[in-house]
């Protein structure tokens, strides 16, 4: 079983290979040094990728971003929480869905499930009802194609399937 501890420990393991430049991020759903894959562990590294993409794209820095505009409405030391462009702001920031923020009384109230608890209920719910849209034909004949090619290479004989 996972916890949120270990899923952490892989945000920081793909962070800093993201910060260096490296465009790919390895090992999601892995655990159990990647002999397992984990459901669970898969849907909150997903979650955590999401962040890591979120950082990468940097923070702006110019005129609306710094709220000059409403540092000099509102005036210094005053409530900025209350304003629009406050609000406006936060609402652009990284929006995790498994990581859970509320207080600690609204959160046992709502089942007081850890991060592992509700990535698993997300992970089951994406296998019960997500369905893909089916390939376009010429990718699935390009398919095809190359697990024929394979198998000859390799020698292995398959049945036609009648058609």
């Amino acid at each position: 079983m996972c916890d949120a501890q270990s899923g952490h420990e892989k945000t920081l393991t793909g962070l800093l290979p993201a910060l260096a430049g490296a465009n790919l991020i390895y090992g999601l759903g892995m655990i159990e040094m990647g002999m397992t894959i984990d459901f669970g562990q898969l849907v909150m590294d997903n979650e955590f990728a999401k962040m890591i993409k979120f950082v990468l794209q940097g923070i702006p820095v110019n005129d609306e971003m710094l709220a000059t505009d409403v540092i000099h409405e509102i005036g210094i030391g005053k409530d900025f929480l209350g304003h629009i462009s406050t609000l406006n702001h936060m609402n652009s920031q990284s929006q995790p869905k498994l990581i859970d923020r509320r207080m600690r009384q609204r959160w046992q109230a709502a089942g007081g499930t850890d991060i592992y608890q509700r990535a698993l209920e997300e992970a089951r719910h994406i296998l019960k009802t997500h369905k893909p849209d089916p390939l376009p034909d010429d990718v699935l004949a390009t398919m095809r194609a190359i697990v024929e090619e394979a198998e000859e290479e390799l020698g292995v004989i398959m049945p036609k399937a009648d058609k």
